[in-house]
């Protein structure tokens, strides 16, 4: 069986190649051979994530006609991969590229530090902001007036609460996609949500496609479910999702689920317009594949802009799109309601296989997001968090520009984080060096598919003002010990920094 998930034509890896003549190079050296530098440029393709791990590449003869070089080049380079470990070949099934095995992927998400350690360490590795207020605090009081008549049943709702399930139903239909409460269930959290679609839709050895990059804690996720994931590269800056890519990927591998962040994507702020989404639900229905939409961006627009229709305008019938909403980014990560919008008959398999998962979430929880929703109040915080988002956004963006001015990045219109390229340096010694230097940042591996995006960084909006320019400073700190070839910071030691 071929170890390839998809493929990557000849006049695509061309112009892949092309683009990479536009970047600013560094200090004039002696030109390599072509070989050499067509290894290069595929390699670093790898490594950002512009052509996936475990994608065919093209016949030497292909890419030699595209590239207007002699085969004997192609075969040279592709010969140099494979002895660098970024080509596997096998006679009868092409060959597909590879990172290294000496390379270990930081497989896990950051979790959020302790509270006691935030005195002396800038946390940079959690892309979530403190509970708007006072608007918790009414949500939850409103909560307890309306737990009495709750308490006296048994308390499991595996479905969700009837009112918040009409409510959440109440706001789609608003949005103009019509909705019953039977095509709603309340989950904890949106994890919990797409940890019971995959086990739903996908089983062990199944294909997910995604994009590259993607949220870290969803691919670690479907990897502990035993998925194959199937990167699919987004596009340069904020244009975002390349459909051609996607239909092919869709065609050729035939996965049981695609998972998109179609508005404000994680990590790199993108938000995708109406004509992707209609292409993209079009090729996912053609392939027979489940196209889950994850929408807990979707509310924070910090500029302003025109939103598009959510993925599921696009698939009236309701047989291709799943769409999984929350409200721990929107509001607060401590408020683990999440939900799922779906037929109504997978529904019922969702809650039918919530039996043997957690059973069902928080009534109290529910009955707080009920009261945010029924009275106002979600609207009113989500403006608070929009405002703080985007002082923050503006702070962290003119302290980096100032004291890493070789930083490449674009500034999105919403969401919570900056998907930074790090002037050529690597983003895991960046973030290993930074954890001594007093900041801490996730590398842009914790965000790809084996090993690809090595040269980033992601930045999210959680601190503004002074610490902002505190975060910025350390950064550069750090860049100047991985530039130096240092390993302990270059001697330097957090400073003491409250907010």
């Amino acid at each position: 069986m071929a170890q390839w998930t998809s493929a990557v034509g000849a006049a695509q890896l061309a112009r892949l190649l092309n683009s990479q003549q536009d970047r600013p190079a560094g200090a004039a050296t002696r030109r390599p051979p072509a070989y050499r530098a067509l290894a290069d440029g595929i390699r670093l393709l790898v490594l950002e994530g512009r052509v996936p791990v475990a994608a065919r590449l093209p016949a030497e003869r292909e890419l030699a006609l595209s590239l207007s070089v002699s085969r004997t080049t192609v075969a040279a380079a592709y010969e140099a991969l494979r002895a660098e470990g970024f080509l596997e070949s096998r006679r009868g099934a092409g060959s597909w590229t590879a990172v290294p095995a000496g390379n270990p992927l930081p497989a896990r998400g950051l979790e959020p530090l302790p509270p006691e350690t935030l005195g002396s360490m800038i946390d940079l590795g959690c892309a979530a902001l403190p509970a708007p207020e006072p608007w918790l605090t009414r949500a939850v009081q409103g909560a307890l007036e309306e737990l009495p008549p709750y308490a006296h049943t048994h308390g499991d709702y595996p479905a969700g609460l009837p009112a918040l399930r009409a409510m959440i139903a109440e706001r789609y239909s608003a949005r103009g996609i019509p909705t019953m409460p039977e095509q709603i269930m309340v989950t904890t959290g949106a994890m919990g949500a797409i940890d019971a679609i995959c086990h739903l839709f996908g089983g062990r050895g199944e294909r997910i496609a995604v994009e590259s990059p993607s949220y870290a804690n969803i691919l670690q996720l479907m990897r502990e479910a035993g998925a194959r994931l199937v990167p699919v590269a987004m596009a340069e800056g904020l244009t975002g999702w390349d459909m051609d890519r996607w239909r092919q990927v869709l065609r050729d591998a035939a996965p049981r689920i695609a998972y998109v962040v179609a508005d404000f994507h994680n990590p790199t702020g993108a938000l995708a317009d109406e004509d992707q989404r209609r292409r993209l639900v079009e090729a996912a229905r053609s392939a027979g594949t489940v196209l889950v939409a994850d929408e807990t961006m979707t509310e924070l627009w910090l500029d302003e802009v025109s939103m598009p229709r959510p993925v599921c305008a696009f698939d009236p019938a309701g047989s291709t799109v799943v769409t999984v909403g929350s409200a721990s980014k929107a509001f607060w990560a401590g408020m683990r309601i999440g939900w799922v919008r779906a037929a109504p008959d997978v529904i019922r398999s969702l809650v039918a296989a919530r039996a043997y998962a957690d059973l069902g979430t928080p009534v109290l929880e529910q009955l707080a997001v009920n009261w945010l929703f029924s009275t106002g109040g979600w609207e009113h915080a989500v403006e608070l968090r929009r405002g703080q988002a985007r002082e923050n956004r503006d702070a962290l963006v003119a302290a980096v520009r100032k004291e890493l001015p070789s930083w490449e990045f674009e500034v999105p219109q919403g969401g919570l984080t900056l998907w930074v390229r790090a002037g050529g340096l690597s983003g895991s010694r960046l973030a290993e060096v930074g954890e001594r230097v007093g900041v801490r940042v996730p590398s842009g591996p914790r965000f790809g598919v084996d090993g690809a995006f090595e040269g980033y960084v992601r930045l999210p909006f959680t601190v503004g003002g002074a610490v902002a320019e505190e975060a910025a400073a350390r950064l550069a700190a750090a860049a100047r010990a991985v530039e130096n070839g240092g390993a302990s910071g270059g001697g330097e030691s957090p400073r003491t920094f409250v907010a």
